[in-house]
């Protein structure tokens, strides 16, 4: 099967293009290709954090001021 790719136009700043151009160089990888694996990461982390606070979402809350006095009265700090 054919991949194909889309072409966009993004603006690095030159220090993270330069950064970006010796990595691709040292490990024979095209910026492209790293770049699409950065945005990537993210948002698969982007999902996975979302999908846990779906799962949290019936959690009790709880303030600040209560967990610090819960913290202290079990020494923890």
């Amino acid at each position: 099967m054919i991949k194909f790719s889309k072409r966009a136009t993004i603006y690095l700043d030159p220090d993270l293009h330069k950064i970006l151009k010796f990595k691709a160089a040292e490990t024979s990888r095209s910026v492209s290709d790293l770049v699409n694996d950065a945005v990537r990461h993210e948002l698969t982390e982007d999902h996975e954090d979302l999908e846990a606070f779906k799962e949290r979402a019936s959690e009790q809350t709880i303030s600040y001021e209560d967990l610090l006095k819960e913290l202290k009265a079990d020494g923890k700090i």
